[in-house]
């Protein structure tokens, strides 16, 4: 099979779909791979190591999808791409839908095989392929966070470790899975006290187990939210619904009720959001405010840590490349129900029901 590795061209997305070394399991089995020119530079792989390998490297991105049946990426596609994705195409890479109907609709529109890192799912329910990304979103949420609690930047001016004498700050984590589990930990880390949310009871169970004594667990409920919220420094917003957008857990008058200074991360942004006020930012310009409330939003926070998400992406997801690539999307969908529940959009239709009921769609039936 022909398969591309373009270019991601996402605001500051330096992450890029496939490493040298996932790429020579690929040639190693008698495929073509066209990567985009510089493709790999923001994560520390070169052109040159991709040729060494047995990769194409071509100048453009309108070359990588015209000469590739298959598409390799990392973050959802924007609108340069979408005139560039066609009904020969199977796109593997994170999409989101449930947060853009407007990207929805342009891959419903291209008649291409959409197959969404974010909803394979493994038989025990986890998500193989979005975990180590939420691994990193977890972590650096409270290296972020803890970055803009620093007063220059509108933050409350807190240490989250505290120091000998002066209590140390307070961290709520909405959500017990992958984000708010690797949150809670780096916090913990630092030294800070960290009430942890969710409506798991064996989640918040397991929680309790695991980590030190300063981590302590909380059934969430708005009532339970809206105490919380009054006395806290960092709050994270790390919810998940599989395919759907996240439920909205801290509404816009809630705002009135932190104090100024509060920095709220919601690593749920991809998803629209699980904090009302919440509005996709970049990089580059990183944070907004609200009522004194400082909000970090991101749609892409691993694309900061480019060389360690990348290998951790290409880690989970060479195994499924290379199945797709020998057998072809039909043969290993039909016989790999768990791959199949990737499956979001194919030839026009859209065939996952969260999907379809965030915008109100009626399923169309493989």
């Amino acid at each position: 099979m022909k398969i591309g590795v373009p270019k991601e061209i996402k605001n500051n997305e330096n992450r890029v779909g496939m490493t040298p070394s996932g790429v020579f399991e690929l040639t190693k089995n008698n495929h073509k791979v066209f990567v985009q020119k510089d493709a790999g530079f923001g994560s520390g792989f070169f052109d040159q190591d991709y040729i060494e390998v047995g990769a194409t490297v071509l100048d453009t991105i309108e070359e990588v999808y015209a000469s590739a049946k298959m598409i390799v990426k990392v973050k959802e596609p924007i609108a340069k791409e979408y005139p560039l994705i066609k009904e020969n195409h199977v796109v593997f890479t994170y999409f989101h839908f449930a947060s853009s109907e407007t990207l929805t609709k342009a891959m419903l529109k291209s008649n291409a095989v959409c197959i969404a890192y974010e909803t394979v799912e493994d038989k025990d329910g986890s998500l193989p392929l979005l975990t180590p990304m939420s691994e990193v979103a977890g972590r650096m949420a409270i290296q972020q966070g803890a970055k803009y609690l620093e007063k220059p930047i509108k933050g409350r001016g807190v240490l989250l470790g505290g120091v000998p004498g002066v209590p140390p700050g307070k961290v709520l984590v909405l959500g017990a899975g992958i984000v708010g589990i690797q949150a809670a930990k780096m916090a913990a880390g630092l030294g800070a006290h960290v009430t942890i949310m969710d409506i798991n009871m064996k989640q918040l169970r397991y929680v309790n187990d695991v980590m030190p004594s300063h981590v302590v667990t909380e059934f969430s409920s708005e009532y339970n939210i809206r105490k919380r919220i009054k006395d806290h420094d960092l709050i994270i917003g790390g919810v998940l619904v599989k395919g759907a957008k996240a439920p909205k857990l801290i509404t816009r008058d809630m705002l009135k009720d932190m104090r100024p200074g509060t920095v709220l991360v919601d690593v749920a942004v991809d998803q629209g959001g699980c904090i009302e006020t919440t509005k996709a930012t970049t990089h580059e310009d990183p944070t907004f405010i609200i009522d004194d409330v400082v909000h970090y939003c991101v749609a892409n926070m691993p694309g900061a840590v480019p060389y360690t998400s990348t290998l951790a992406l290409t880690n989970v997801t060479l195994p499924y490349v290379l199945r797709l690539a020998n057998e072809g999307w039909e043969k290993v969908c039909a016989k790999d129900k768990m791959l199949s529940k990737g499956l979001n959009i194919v030839k026009g239709k859209v065939v996952y029901q969260e999907i379809a009921e965030a915008f109100n769609w009626s399923v169309d039936a493989m």
